[in-house]
């Protein structure tokens, strides 16, 4: 009796029966007809069956579509036990007493049996899936199964080796082009002609530069027959300052781009465009696209920071702006939920755009589909949690550092000499009992008590364990610092100890940041004093302080006398927080910092109701050994104060006048360092590792936290982090490593992408088990190998691909839709201009494009219907001031019109693959939108300029600005026509003749031709 769900799909099992019961009398019939018979059996074979079945190419894909979700990794939804996406999963023995699958015999496996079973109580994916596999798909599993079942890694989690593509002496541009060839040659396809020199120079002007070519330009390529010509043309573009212009706005789409945060008042990202200009300084400095990575993740971190050329700024700290352009809520109700959005932003924006993996789908469960367990997540959740959003200074970085290092050592050069003028005069001294002096218990600064609890006592030289961020704050506190006349140099005496942002000096930039801590008491006090100052309770790493809910957070430090201010912490007892203190203050959620502001800060304390400080007590010290302390920088409180009592009993020598000299030195130094621009960075905080949160909820997490690690179980080789920092940086270095497979290829799949209109792997940001597979797998890894053995260098890997015959070909396809996907670039595919290079090209033809680079954005042009919270008071001008689209203000509630309409995304994730519609909204847009009609008068006006050139003369130079271009001979016969129509009457003035062509050039900016690359 045959098993029920041994159902032959080929049919053949079904004729050898019908053979064997046909009788002897009918033999004759049955010979006749059996061919017929055998025929209309084979007939329901699948085509297609590939020789030797590939498991990442064939299999995968169907068990990720139609298996994973019930039988994949994530061990939440796996039902009955069993897991398809291991060997040894689905090899096991299941209760039943067999195996799903049987390698070699798919005879025996019972996932044949199922996904072939007729009756839908048995069927495989049950029946209301809505799944069910096609006779390909189950050919294809049998025969992978009969053919051993042989498992590989994903794809993209293989590590690139060498291929044959490599032919020493030939250039990448030409490996690729005998690659593609042969493919093409295989399938029986050819390739279309290379493209007309007019058609070539717009595509590549437009791809390098997303600006149409210059007409001039345009007429000496095409007059240009020497063989170098079009080599060079890449070179010129390449060079042009447009080109990182055009590329910066490809990787602003995939680091969720802009200015403002969003939500109720679209506050503003502090310094936001000058991420923008740094990304467009970078590329057109070909800036390694691995240097790029360490600047954007861990810029502040850097030990030799990459600074501008010019101005000595600090680029590299620039990157970290892509951390902290997440979406941010105002007055949130649940911060912790707050803040396990902003990191789940960022931990899905880093892993799409650096490993093309969706990594934010571990935060409720492990990945349904990809190997990335949620203790990954919450690893890299880790990472992010003990990181700090920070002011950041801009300036020039390198006279900073030379003149506050400078400051320093004039500082030590004085304590010395005032030191080494005391050493006789300390000599054979008894020891001194200082009664009543405070002096900070060894360890009390964490000593908890009934009363209160120390957070952090700044008496001694430290910082009790806080981290100073910046220069103000300097290395240490103020203990020991001497105190002189500035007129006579006569020392006053040696300062107490306590944290100052004046260290050095006022004007400088620096944060001091507690480490983390539980409140659990109800209060929190700050003994401080201070200028344009503010201290602050971080709560959550809830940025956006204010009133009604917060403001009690942020309280401004105003009285230059010492006080007492009071944090009322009892309604978020159990939350996570850190203080933070800052010589400046936050307007409107934009950090201010006046020339003369300060904080100073004693201590810091928790307590349940009333004021509580920290203990002290005196010891005995001898005043050699108290001497040599000072010298050092090391001195304990009781120390100073019997140095000062010596002082001021004349036994140590007080005057010291060129002391006035290196004051007046210092100052000089100080007054051209002064900070007073800032963005909004990051910096380091101190390590803390996060629990799994239960189903995604941060009110529900588990008891022990988890290592702090980068996508351990696809980086094997990886080690948990045990820095005492973020672990920012270990990050940095776990994606560059030479065997993470992902890096590299994601990239050059990003450039191929923009290049060709489609990357090699189509979904971009994605490189996991639901992405698709790569068209060109041999080919990608050998471009991943070159991109890497050229140092990452994006512009030589773009110049190699639109060195290519590939990209030269035109977009006629020859081969009847034999290659409907035009996966071997037979022709080069017919593309949209993205939104920037429609607006931009409106703006050059018209002759209104102003090319200065850099700078604040310009306001974005507010219409009547453009209403809601955080609209700006003044709308910006229709034509955004004539400059390029990468400078107009990108605010996530009030987004440009025309960016909207033609594509650009909506800046909340990743988006490396725009959509590209088709949609009415656009052709209304250029028909009826004012900004068109204004550049159309403007065209029009600029033909109509010069004087005796005829109607066809300037219809020669309006196609060769539109369309780069002449116009046809029946293109000229329509456009005198056009405008003959148009005409208004016999006025054949400049103004008369104006409204004809108005209309004519709103017609031309209308075609397709004007706004695709055909």
């Amino acid at each position: 009796m045959k098993n029920k769900n041994e159902i032959p799909v080929n049919g053949m099992k079904f004729c050898s029966r019908l053979e064997k019961s046909v009788s002897v009398s009918l033999i004759g019939i049955f010979v006749v007809f059996s061919g017929q018979l055998l025929l209309s059996c084979q007939s329901s074979v699948p085509e297609n069956i590939p020789e030797q079945v590939d498991f990442n190419y064939h299999i995968k894909p169907i068990l990720v579509q139609k298996c994973y979700l019930c039988h994949g990794p994530d061990p939440g939804s796996r039902e009955a036990g069993l897991r398809l996406d291991l060997a040894e999963g689905a090899t096991r023995l299941l209760e039943s007493g067999g195996s799903a699958v049987v390698p070699g015999s798919a005879a025996k496996s019972g996932l044949i049996h199922r996904i072939t079973e007729t009756d839908p109580e048995l069927k495989m994916p049950p029946p209301a899936s809505k799944l069910e596999l096609t006779a390909v798909e189950v050919e294809l599993l049998k025969k992978w199964i009969n053919q051993g079942a042989v498992y590989q890694p994903h794809w993209s989690f293989i590590p690139p080796v060498v291929s044959t593509l490599t032919v020493p002496g030939e250039t990448l541009s030409n490996q690729i082009d005998r690659h593609l060839g042969q493919e093409m040659e295989s399938k029986g396809l050819k390739a279309s002609d290379l493209a007309g020199k007019y058609q070539l120079i717009r595509r590549l002007s437009y791809v390098l530069t997303g600006l149409p070519p210059a007409p001039e330009r345009v007429q000496r390529f095409v007059g240009d027959e020497r063989p170098e010509a079009y080599g060079l043309l890449v070179d010129e573009f390449l060079s042009s300052p447009a080109f990182g212009e055009k590329w910066a706005s490809h990787w602003m789409d995939v680091v969720r781009y802009a200015e403002t945060r969003g939500h109720e008042f679209d506050y503003e990202i502090q310094g936001a465009w000058r991420f923008r200009d740094y990304l467009i300084r970078a590329i057109n400095s070909d800036v390694s696209y691995a240097q790029l990575i360490r600047e954007q993740l861990a810029g502040d971190l850097v030990r030799e920071p990459r600074l501008h050329p010019e101005t000595g700024d600090n680029e590299s700290v620039l990157g970290t702006l892509f951390l902290t352009m997440t979406e941010g809520t105002h007055s949130p109700v649940d911060t912790k939920k707050d803040e396990a959005d902003r990191i789940d932003n960022m931990a899905d924006v880093i892993g799409k755009s650096f490993q093309g993996l969706t990594v934010g789908c571990a935060k409720c469960h492990d990945h349904k589909f990809d190997p990335i367990p949620a203790t990954d997540y919450y690893g890299l959740y880790g990472v992010l949690g003990s990181t700090r959003f920070s002011p950041i200074p801009v300036g020039n970085l390198e006279k900073k550092t030379t003149s506050l290092q400078e400051v320093q050592r004039l500082k030590r050069e004085l304590r010395e000499r005032i030191a080494d003028a005391w050493g006789d005069s300390s000599r054979d001294t008894v020891p001194a009992l200082l009664v009543g002096q405070k002096e900070t218990v060894a360890g009390s600064a964490k000593a908890v008590g009934y009363a209160g609890e120390v957070i952090g006592d700044f008496s001694g030289s430290d910082f009790d364990g806080w981290k100073a961020d910046g220069w103000a704050f300097g290395e240490g506190t103020t203990l020991g610092d001497p105190q002189l006349d500035r007129t006579t140099g006569e020392l006053l005496a040696l300062k107490d100890g306590f944290a100052s942002s004046r260290k050095l000096g006022t004007g400088i930039f620096g944060a001091l940041r507690s480490p983390d801590f539980s409140i659990d008491r109800p209060y929190l006090g700050v003994r401080a004093r201070g200028k344009g100052a503010s201290i602050r309770i971080i709560m959550d790493n809830f940025q956006l302080i204010s009133y009604p809910i917060y403001g009690g957070l942020d309280q401004k430090v105003n009285d230059e006398e010492w006080h007492n201010y009071v944090f009322d912490l009892s309604d978020w007892q159990g939350h996570d927080a850190y203080v933070e203190l800052l010589p400046g203050s936050y307007i409107r959620h934009t950090y201010h910092q006046e020339p003369e502001a300060y904080i100073e800060v004693a201590y810091a304390t928790a307590f349940e109701e009333e004021w509580f400080q920290p203990e002290s007590y005196s010891p005995v010290h001898l005043l050699p050994a108290a001497v040599g302390s000072w010298k050092e920088g090391k001195s304990s409180p009781s120390e100073v104060h019997l140095l000062n009592r010596q002082l001021e009993s004349g036994k140590l020598k007080r005057r010291f006048p060129e002391g006035v000299t290196t004051q007046l030195t210092m100052d000089l130094l100080l007054a051209q360092v002064k900070d007073s621009l800032f963005i909004q960075g990051v910096a380091e905080g101190f390590a803390r590792e996060s629990p799994v949160f239960i189903r995604g909820n941060h009110l529900e997490p588990e008891l022990t936290p988890v290592p702090r690690t980068f996508l351990s179980a696809i980086l094997d080789w990886q080690r948990p982090i045990n820095s005492s920092g973020s672990g920012r940086r270990e990050v940095v270095e776990a994606i560059l490593h030479p065997e993470n497979p992902l890096t590299a290829r994601v990239m050059v799949n990003r450039l191929w992408h923009h290049v060709f209109g489609k990357g090699l792997v189509e979904t971009v940001d994605n490189f996991g088990l639901q992405g698709k597979l790569p068209s060109h797998p041999e080919l990608m890894d050998h471009l991943a190998i070159a991109f890497r053995r050229e140092d990452w260098s994006l512009k030589k890997m773009i110049k190699s691909l639109v060195l290519t015959e590939a990209f030269r070909r035109g977009t006629a396809d020859v081969n009847d839709g034999k290659d409907p996907e035009n996966k071997y670039l037979a022709h080069y595919p017919v593309r949209r201009l993205e939104a920037e290079a429609i607006r931009d090209g409106l703006l050059q033809v018209s002759g209104s494009l102003d090319q200065a680079m850099f700078g604040p954005p310009v306001p974005v042009h507010l219409t009547e219907f453009m209403q809601g919270r955080g609209r700006p008071s003044k709308s910006g001008p229709l034509d955004g001031a004539g400059r390029r689209s990468i400078y107009l203000e990108v605010r996530r509630n009030f987004l440009d019109r025309m960016m909207t309409t033609f594509d650009r995304p909506t800046p909340f994730t990743t988006f490396g693959n725009r959509d590209e519609t088709n949609v009415p909204a656009q052709s209304l847009f250029l028909m009826n939108d004012p900004f068109v009609a204004q550049q159309a008068e403007l065209f029009a006006k600029r033909l109509l300029g010069g004087a005796n050139r005829s109607t066809e003369e300037r219809i020669q130079e309006a196609y060769l600005l539109a369309f780069s271009r002449p116009p046809t001979s029946t293109e000229i016969d329509r456009g005198k026509a056009f405008l003959e129509k148009a005409s208004l009457g016999t006025d054949t003035t400049v103004a008369g003749e104006l409204p004809a062509w108005k209309e004519y050039c709103h017609a031309l900016f209308n075609t397709k031709a004007f706004i695709y690359l055909l």
